[in-house]
């Protein structure tokens, strides 16, 4: 008998039963309020990484999952076809806690709140185009009803203490700087340090959060 026939036949020896597929991997968890606060963390983190640690930390969460939270989020951005701006919030974040009327210029627009539980004395604001299709802006600002920040010197102003609007209206006239990425604003000032002494400044913000400050010739 040849050996290259042994098994050939029906039923034979070479008969192997068909294995089973595998299954699919469960999905992703959903991307929800604490990766979103992750994401604001991890630009910040550029500017101010001990307080970033400090707060990953208060969040429970590691470093890791910090990393892939951002990775999900920016596959989520510039997917070719994604959700708009409004409707991934909204898909994130849940519906927006309030819902307010801004004038912006000549314009009357909508502006989305909702909480962000690592800072309660804030609000993420989505600011809406009149129509409500196309965003203004996209930032922290002060909860309504919240006492604000009002530093009074350069000294007042500690990393995560102001948003761009409140150092905007202390240190009047402010000018609003181009930042180094759609996330950051600079806003460029002047203010008197501890001693009375004035002096130009340029302010950091990332997400509308103040990161930093520094003399305008240092820039």
């Amino acid at each position: 008998m040849r050996l290259g026939t042994v098994g050939r036949g029906r039923g034979g020896m070479g008969h192997h039963e068909s294995v089973p597929p595998r299954p699919a991997p469960p999905p992703p968890p959903r991307f929800g309020p604490l990766d979103f606060q992750l994401v604001l963390l991890r630009r910040m983190a550029d500017h101010q990484p001990g307080l970033v640690e400090d707060a990953r930390r208060e969040l429970g969460v590691s470093q890791g999952e910090m990393r892939e939270a951002n990775r999900r989020w920016q596959a989520m951005v510039r997917a070719p076809r994604g959700r708009g701006a409004v409707a991934r919030y909204r898909s994130v974040l849940g519906a927006p806690a309030d819902t307010l009327r801004r004038q912006v210029g000549d314009l009357t627009c909508e502006a989305l709140l909702w909480p962000v539980p690592l800072w309660p004395e804030l609000r993420f604001e989505v600011l809406l185009a009149p129509g409500g299709t196309a965003v203004v802006n996209e930032w922290l600002i002060r909860a309504p009803g919240s006492p604000g920040a009002e530093p009074r010197t350069v000294a007042d102003l500690l990393p995560w203490s102001a948003t761009v609007d409140e150092v905007g209206r202390a240190f009047p006239p402010a000018r609003l700087l181009e930042g180094s990425a759609p996330t950051r604003w600079r806003l460029a000032f002047e203010a008197p340090d501890a001693q009375g002494t004035r002096g130009a400044y340029v302010g950091d913000f990332t997400w509308g959060l103040l990161q930093e400050v520094r003399p305008a010739s240092g820039r």
